[in-house]
């Protein structure tokens, strides 16, 4: 037991120390590439009718009229340490941006992860149960549909037919305008439950609903497939077959011995779904204006705020190497033929 901890132990030593390399290749391409497309940050903040004097001002106020590698430098050792900077349209630090965005697009994620798995696994034990029947075809047909659709047009179809058409959910938006929302920790959902508001319970929940339910349908295909395919070639296996010689039931091979192995896989789907959803769905978050830090990422492209797109681009991927980092941990724990 302790020689595979000792393993497990070097190989999460091995994959933490490649965390730094990744993070610098992101963060300078994402230097460069801001660097070099069109437009400047000062025609975004004064606009293109400002004087010369005044635009030198905020460049020099900005940092912007120092040569680039002076730039690049300074930008590498604020990172180091966690100092993303200030706004450049709002002179809020980014940081508390990021933090106060990112809870909105971790709550999204998480309902959307259920709603996939309510609808995936049920669908996916279906179609194996009636393999190569009708019920099998749609559902195969299910899960590549669900995959292929654009994600805003999924969401700006089901803003057509849910609030415009019949006017079940709201058209976007994650609470109501006019209401004071409970703030403890972000997640509207959690502090509601904590401050025993059923209104504001049931409000964060009526707003949440039609993203989440949508993203959720449009992620249950990668599930429903998943399952499916795995478990069929789990059950498939010899020490499956070996099982149903000794006599053992159908019922217990499938949830004892078929399942646990068929499940690895989707954990690192899983895994990688969740790491995507973190940093949010950018034009899903845009289509249904949920505040999120998608969102915010598409405000800071459109006004050219290099710092906020630079802090949104590496925290998130900061948080997805971590969370890709704890799956890959979690799987080579659970599964013992994986070499470390």
């Amino acid at each position: 037991m302790s020689r595979n901890l000792n393993k497990i132990l070097n190989y999460f030593l091995l994959k933490i120390s490649l965390i730094p390399i990744m993070l610098w290749i992101i963060s300078s391409l994402v230097f460069i590439l801001l660097r070099v497309a069109p437009g400047d940050p000062v025609d975004a903040i004064l606009g293109s009718g400002a004087d010369e004097i005044s635009r030198e001002f905020l460049r020099n106020k900005l940092g912007l009229d120092v040569p680039l590698i002076n730039q690049y430098f300074s930008y590498i050792k604020n990172i180091v340490h966690l100092d993303f900077g200030q706004s450049l349209s709002t002179q809020e630090p980014v940081l508390n941006i990021i933090l106060k965005s990112l809870p909105a697009s971790l709550e999204l994620g998480f309902f959307s992860i259920i709603c996939a798995m309510l609808i995936g696994f049920p669908l996916g034990f279906l179609g194996l149960r009636n393999r190569g029947n009708k019920g099998d075809y749609i559902g195969r047909i299910f899960g590549i549909a669900t995959y292929a659709i654009p994600p805003f047009w999924g969401a700006m179809l089901a803003q057509l037919i849910f609030s415009v058409s019949f006017n079940i959910f709201p058209i976007g938006g994650r609470y109501p305008i006019f209401q004071q929302q409970p703030q403890i920790t972000g997640f509207f959902v959690l502090d509601s439950i904590l401050l025993k508001n059923i209104i504001a319970l049931k409000d964060s929940l009526y707003h949440l609903a039609l993203p989440s339910i949508t993203l959720g349908f449009l992620l249950s295909g990668i599930f429903s497939r998943s399952l499916r395919v795995n478990l069929d070639k789990t059950l498939k296996s010899d020490y499956v077959n070996a099982a149903f010689c000794r006599g053992i039931s159908r019922k217990k091979i499938l949830l004892n011995h078929a399942l646990p192995n068929a499940l690895l896989p989707i954990v690192t789907i899983s895994g990688l779904t969740i790491a995507s959803l973190a940093g949010g769905a950018l034009l899903f978050e845009v289509t249904f204006s949920w505040p999120g830090i998608a969102l915010r990422l598409h405000e800071a492209i459109s006004q050219r705020d290099y710092t906020l797109v630079q802090g949104i681009v590496i925290f998130t991927s900061m948080l997805i190497v971590s969370l890709n980092l704890f799956v890959d941990i979690l799987i080579a724990y659970l599964d013992p033929r994986i070499e470390y």
